[in-house]
């Protein structure tokens, strides 16, 4: 059986980026940084647009200045199957592990029958939602208003009923939220 997630940062007005794109509010501290490890760890997929993908390339050269969640990270990351779904990108823009989406972001998820796929961005998470794909929704909310950006939650997806999993507070101020569709 297949679990769908969709996982990002958010400001606690709802967004997932500030105005301007930046998100430079959302970088974890170590407690919050090892929870994503350990959360990455139990999936064999991440989707991810253009975007995204290229800022997770950071993790594929790993930094002197790395302490040991930094090498834990890349090295759950790194050998994870990934789909990127880009107009622009070319397989020679792709690094390891990592292929061009063929179809349309729900029928690549479709085509996946076990396993946990993880979804990074809000535009391919709408396109999800609207299908009815996504079953967990992994919101991390941060004490921060940035005024606008783009939204963590699609604005025409139908009603959907969720039930708490779990939540957690974070010593730094971020609160997990864990969702699971009904």
């Amino acid at each position: 059986m297949r679990t769908v997630i969709y996982s990002m940062s958010m400001s606690l007005d709802g967004y997932v980026n500030g105005p301007d794109g930046s998100f430079d509010w959302g970088a974890p501290d170590a407690e919050l940084h090892q929870f994503h490890n350990d959360r990455v760890r139990t999936q064999t997929h991440q989707v991810c647009g253009r975007n995204l993908y290229e800022i997770m390339r950071y993790w594929e050269t790993p930094q002197d200045d790395w302490g040991p969640i930094e090498h834990d990270f890349a090295g759950v990351w790194n050998p994870l199957s990934k789909i990127v779904v880009s107009s622009t990108l070319t397989d020679a823009d792709l690094g390891p592990n990592a292929r061009l989406a063929t179809a349309s972001v729900a029928d690549e998820v479709r085509a996946i029958t076990e396993g946990v796929v993880g979804v990074g961005g809000a535009t391919l998470a709408s396109a999800l939602a609207r299908e009815d794909l996504i079953d967990d929704y992994s919101v991390f909310v941060y004490p921060v208003l940035v005024g606008g950006g783009t939204p963590f939650f699609a604005t025409d997806v139908s009603q959907t009923s969720l039930t708490l999993v779990e939540h957690r507070q974070f010593a730094g101020g971020v609160t997990h939220l864990h969702y699971r569709r009904e």
